[in-house]
Parts: structure tokens; C-alpha cells; sequence
């Protein structure tokens, strides 16, 4: 519905944030070099990644109530054991996978964990970077652990990084008309956030690349945690990002069905029928709302796949198609190239 927009839709934005940078800056210094710092890759972290990209110059916004120690210069902590994961993220960061022949486009991919750590991402990256699209990692951070902005705490990270990358495009060989988000389980309410809430005023703007818009040209929810209201809510993400009770209004407020607008990107949704932990009705819901704003939408539900089934290589799923009916679907919105 809106990838007819040639990338004028952004160009007051991008021009904003080229005057500023060519006031502030040296002739010879660019506005990626000003923003970007890059940091010491991790393994750990992120399993593959070309580069690791520090969200925010400095401390986060909210780091004056988390309750982490940002006396030690970490990204995160690798949980092991039964429950592995990523936590205690103190500097947000996005992991690029570059493509080796980039077509233009990219995947901000947000993983799962239920808001209680982040687990998934680094397979569907490569995969993605293998077929053309750069994809970034975001490893963000989680309400839980105390930040001012409470539960818009993930979704500041989330439009930081959408902004970094469309006003980065050239370093990225990125076109800044088809950036797109892809969000698994609890990372697929962090995007449905993200879709929804775009132009949202959650943080104090840092530098010129906050005047550029953080609106994602397409979407992927995967299996997503969408509503927070009722019995269908995912109780586990619910409480760790609006607390043990929330009121009626804060749980409207985040649930993704009653956030839709006219104005968001076209929507890809896929969950499994015997999911669960995550009820394949809230995107049932979420495809619902959407249709009535009338914004391009395709659901596929399929029979058997559970939760976090990833690329759908689990044995005895009926996942295995949606990689190709993705990519099928952003071509037919001219987000890919064949």
C-alpha cells in the first residue's frame, strides 16, 4: 500500500539532517562517522556479525534509574544453562550482517524472550543477509531492569535503530525506502510497537539523525505477542513490561490491535495453529485491526510448528514455507529484488 512512495517521503527529513550535520561538522567528516561508534565484537552477543553498532552516544535515556552497573563498559550478559539468553543489556547495540551482494534492502530483526531476555535472531540474519537483505540485530533494552521510560524503554531502541540505519543507508548500500522490521514472539510486540507508534516522542533527541523518521517501510510479526489485555495476553511478557497489575488502560494502551493507523506499512504475519505459549490469536487480532484501516496485510496461519520455530526446520512442523512466502510477499510490494 505505501511502497509505491518513491523516497521523497523522506527527503525533508533526510535534507534536515544533512544541514544540520553540515553546520556542525568538519568539511571532511561525515554524518555516519559523527554518529556511529562502533564496538568490540561479540561472539557471545551476536554469533556472525560484520559489526557491532552502540545504539546511543552515551548512556542510554532512563540510565539514571536502571538498576545495572554501568561501571563495567558491557553490552549485555550471555545467560547459559536451561535458559539461555541475553540480559542485563546496560549499552543497546544493533549487530549487522551485511550482505555479500545487498539488493537494497533491510531487516531491523527484534528476537524474542518473553521481555525477560532476548534469545533468537543470528540464523534468520543470515539467512536474510545470504539472499541480499543487510540485517540488523537489535539487542535491546528491557523494562525490567528499571529505566525511566518504563515500558517504552524497548521501543526507544527500536525507532534509535531504525533512525541509525536510514540515515546511515550510504554506508549500509541501503536504500532508506525499503527498510523494513522483522519481530519474533516478544520482539514481535517491540515491532508491532514500532509500526504503530513510530512518531511517538519517548526520548529527548540526541543528535540529527532523531529528526529522521523511524517508520519501517514493511513488517514481519512472527508468532507475536500482540495483546495485553485478557486471557489471550502472553502473562509472562505482560507483567515484566507493565508490572504485576497494570490497570485496564495501561494494557489497552500496549496492546498492538488497538494501536492500528491508516498511515503504518504493509504487514506480514505467520504463527502456528498449536502454539503454546504465545496464542495464535493475537495476530488473528492484529490481522483483524488491520484490515480495518485498511492497510495491506497477509496472515499465513499453518498447522503445526509451536513457538520460536525460527527458519520452521523443526521436525514435523508445517512452518517450512514461510521464508519463501515472505520473501515472495516483500517482492510483490517492491521491498526485495528477484
Amino acid at each position: 500500500m505505501f511502497s509505491v512512495f518513491p523516497l521523497r517521503r523522506y527527503s525533508a527529513h533526510l535534507l534536515a539532517a544533512f544541514l544540520i550535520c553540515f553546520v556542525i561538522l568538519p568539511a571532511n567528516e561525515s554524518h555516519a562517522q559523527s554518529v556511529l561508534k562502533t564496538v568490540p565484537a561479540d561472539a557471545d552477543i551476536a554469533p556472525g556479525a560484520s559489526e557491532i553498532i552502540q545504539l546511543w552516544p552515551a548512556l542510554p535515556p532512563g540510565a539514571d534509574k536502571a538498576t545495572l552497573d554501568f561501571r563495567v563498559p558491557h553490552i549485555a550478559t550471555k545467560r547459559e544453562g536451561q535458559d539461555p539468553g541475553i540480559s542485563d543489556i546496560a549499552r543497546p547495540v544493533i549487530a549487522v550482517y551485511r550482505a555479500a551482494k545487498p539488493d537494497g534492502s533491510a531487516v531491523l530483526l527484534i528476537p524474542g524472550g518473553g521481555y525477560r531476555h532476548l534469545a533468537g535472531g543470528p540464523g534468520v540474519a543470515r539467512w536474510l543477509a545470504g539472499r541480499g537483505t543487510t540485517t540488523f540485530v537489535l539487542i535491546y533494552r528491557l523494562a525490567q531492569d528499571g529505566w525511566a521510560g518504563g515500558p517504552d524503554t524497548p521501543l526507544q531502541d527500536a525507532q534509535r535503530a531504525m533512525r541509525l540505519m536510514r540515515a546511515n543507508a550510504a554506508r549500509w548500500q541501503l536504500d532508506p525506502a525499503r527498510l523494513g522490521v522483522m519481530g519474533s514472539s516478544a520482539g514481535g510486540h517491540v515491532a508491532g510497537q514500532l509500526i504503530t507508534r513510530f512518531d511517538a516522542t519517548i526520548y529527548t533527541p540526541v543528535d540529527a539523525s532523531d529528526s529522521i523518521s523511524a517508520r519501517p517501510d514493511f513488517a514481519s510479526l512472527n508468532y507475536a505477542v500482540g495483546t495485553m489485555q485478557g486471557t489471550l495476553a502472553h502473562g509472562g511478557s505482560r507483567t515484566r513490561l507493565l508490572g504485576a497489575n497494570p490497570s485496564a488502560q495501561l494494557m489497552k494502551a500496549y496492546s498492538n490491535e488497538e494501536l492500528v493507523r491508516t498511515d503504518m506499512p504493509p504487514v506480514f504475519l505467520i504463527h502456528a495453529a498449536d502454539d503454546t505459549s504465545v496464542a495464535v490469536d493475537n495476530s488473528i487480532m492484529m490481522f483483524s485491526a488491520i484490515r480495518k484501516v485498511k492497510v495491506d496485510a497477509a496472515l499465513y496461519i499453518f498447522e503445526k510448528g509451536g513457538h520460536g520455530f525460527g527458519l520452521g526446520s523443526r521436525a514435523g512442523a508445517t512452518v517450512q514455507a514461510w521464508p519463501s512466502l515472505f520473501i515472495q510477499w516483500g517482492t510483490s510490494h517492491a521491498m526485495f529484488r528477484e
